[in-house]
């Protein structure tokens, strides 16, 4: 009778070495995660209160923004202006867009260094985040300013990972809770929570208090955060992400909600979002999204009958 075969050294340094990788790449591409949300949505409908992202198409695609040749990074929606504003960090600028895409003013940026965020915050009033410096920047814009300068400006540092070369690129506003949500790139990819600033009652003791969740943030199944908007709606977080092509929608709690695609053939889109650096929604829930260097995209839920 034959014996059976022991099997050789090799076969089993290349299965192992197999299984290594595949582990790797399901850890980089965070497919684990994804595996556990698209389980938790097929078992569970969404929750009502979703914005329900998937259900989102696209009505302008890749528009490229006339006048505009430098890099864009992240999109906030100005309810008071009906604009939106984003920012160019190699020539550092804070660019009003109308809701179509068209540039309506150009302000310079002195002494921002890199700037890669703008949110609103109230009346004329906005926080730029600086991403390698890691300062958050409180700005106020009149009509007639055609240029801001940091050294003016109330600010603060965090100073969180400092090693790490990927600093802030998102911010989010709660203007009920006054909560400014600071999204860190990767390495690792963070949310914090910042209250405190901006100073918005000089008649109260001025305390800063920032929190975060990375073990909440490390079930995000995306590789990277870009952007941030904070839905005064439904309370929820949309997070933005560059690398994974993919928009996704968090509750209070930071588990993601729903999903939306930004990758070709998805949500009525002809080509892949090449370069998703900012988003932002205005009170009727239309979804606008800036892509490096420098396209407009509009997304809207189709009329329900």
């Amino acid at each position: 009778m034959r014996r059976l075969a022991r099997p050789k050294p090799f076969v089993l340094i290349v299965f192992f070495v197999a299984v290594v990788a595949l582990g790797a790449a399901g850890q980089h591409y965070r497919l684990f995660e994804r595996g556990g949300f698209n389980l938790q949505a097929w078992l569970h409908p969404a929750d009502a209160q979703s914005i329900a992202l998937n259900e989102y198409q696209v009505v302008v695609e890749a528009k490229v923004i006339d006048g505009l040749s430098a890099d864009v990074s992240a999109l906030t929606f100005d309810p008071v202006r009906k604009s939106l504003f984003t920012v160019t960090n190699k020539k550092p600028e804070l660019i009003e867009l109308s809701l179509d895409g068209q540039i309506l003013r150009r302000v310079a940026l002195v002494g921002f260094g890199d700037p890669q965020a703008v949110e609103f915050i109230s009346a004329d009033t906005y926080v730029i985040a600086d991403e390698y410096q890691q300062r958050l920047i409180k700005v106020h814009l009149t009509d007639e300013a055609e240029f801001l300068d940091a050294s003016d400006a109330e600010q603060m540092t965090l100073g969180v990972h400092m090693s790490s070369n990927k600093g802030f690129e998102g911010l989010a506003y709660d203007s009920v809770g006054k909560r400014l949500f600071v999204a860190k790139e990767r390495d690792p990819m963070l949310i914090y929570e910042v209250q405190g600033f901006p100073h918005y009652n000089p008649e109260k003791f001025y305390a800063v208090h920032v929190v975060n969740n990375p073990k909440r943030d490390a079930g995000l199944f995306v590789r990277d955060l870009s952007s941030l908007q904070y839905d005064e709606r439904s309370g929820h977080l949309l997070a933005l992400s560059d690398e994974s092509h993919r928009v996704l929608e968090l509750d209070i709690d930071g588990r993601p909600l729903s999903t939306m695609s930004l990758n070709k053939g998805l949500q009525g889109l002809r080509k892949t979002v090449p370069q998703a650096e900012g988003i932002a929604m205005d009170h009727s829930g239309t979804m606008y999204l800036v892509s490096e260097p420098n396209l407009f995209y509009v997304f809207k839920k189709p009329p329900q009958p």
